[in-house]
């Protein structure tokens, strides 16, 4: 069996060293961390491996998962090259969505095979992500023998994996930035829109999460395009200016989410081709007004 060690073992690390072992992919060997402790405690939760302290301990192995955080990656790409460890033919990829396979060059002058791979997936609690890591989107680049090593790898483990291009590489992370932690926050300012309406928090919530329930589900079932509803799709300039007009008299940071999020709108409105053209360009004109 082929082996792996693990740079910077935090939770993505910890969940896809665990998988790797309990699927019989790859054998654990050494765990690095910023601390000793970290590395034990990493391995135990993996069930194998041996933590190390210190870059000079690591052995060689097979694979060389760089787990540490974006902006130690490269760091340790240097320090890993420097160890002595990796060996022409070995295989180093990092797990960061918003950094490409280039930052691994440091390894690749030494003739190791470089990609990077992104579980599209929270890892808040590593114990829980083992349980339910089948069917998780990976997006993949790199050289084409360290994709094809590590895509049989996340496959053992249930990834389904996705072709990234490294060059719009931020970009993409960005989407997922947007999707994930900005409808957090998006859902955050409606709940204080709610608030200001004299709706209390706790109530807010339970009025919101039948809404956005089913609006996420008509995005998936039908498209973004067709899932678009409210004054918008409708072409109902007035009742956005009125809109607009009250959340600049309460809150001007509130002001600007909505239309930056209106023009996105208008975008799918157009595409949606219900509303009239007139409610279009006087949404059109509304939005490069409050915009100059």
């Amino acid at each position: 069996m082929k082996s792996f060690s693990i740079i910077g073992c935090g939770a993505v690390g910890k969940t896809v060293g665990r998988l790797f072992y309990e699927a019989g992919v790859l054998e654990p060997r050494d765990i690095l961390t910023r601390s000793l402790q970290s590395a034990k405690d990493a391995a135990a939760f993996i069930g194998a491996g041996r933590a190390t302290a210190s870059w000079q301990e690591l052995r060689e192995a097979d694979l060389y998962l760089v787990a540490a955080s974006d902006d130690a990656i490269a760091a340790c790409a240097t320090a890993l090259a420097e160890s002595g460890a990796v060996q022409p033919g070995a295989v180093v990829c990092h797990l960061s969505g918003a950094l490409s396979s280039a930052v691994l060059e440091p390894v690749a002058r030494l003739g190791a095979a470089v990609a990077s791979v992104h579980p599209v997936k929270s890892f808040a609690q590593p114990s829980l992500c083992v349980t339910d890591f089948a069917g998780t989107w990976c997006g993949i680049e790199g050289d084409p023998a360290a994709v094809d090593f590590l895509s049989g790898a996340f496959r053992a483990i249930g990834g389904e994996l996705f072709t990234l291009d490294p060059r719009f590489k931020t970009i993409y992370h960005a989407g997922s930035v947007l999707v994930c932690n900005y409808l957090t926050a998006l859902i955050e300012a409606g709940a204080k829109a709610y608030q200001k309406g004299g709706v209390p928090r706790e109530q807010a919530f339970q009025v919101m999460e039948p809404l956005v329930r089913a609006t996420v589900e008509n995005v998936f079932r039908t498209g973004t395009v067709q899932a678009l509803t409210g004054p918008i799709a409708r072409g109902d300039a007035a009742v956005v200016s009125a809109q607009l007009e009250a959340l600049e008299a309460w809150d001007g940071e509130m002001a600007r989410l909505y239309r930056d999020l209106a023009v996105v709108a208008l975008d799918l409105s157009r595409r949606r081709g219900q509303a009239s053209d007139s409610g279009l360009e006087a949404l059109a004109r509304l939005l490069d007004k409050v915009q100059e």
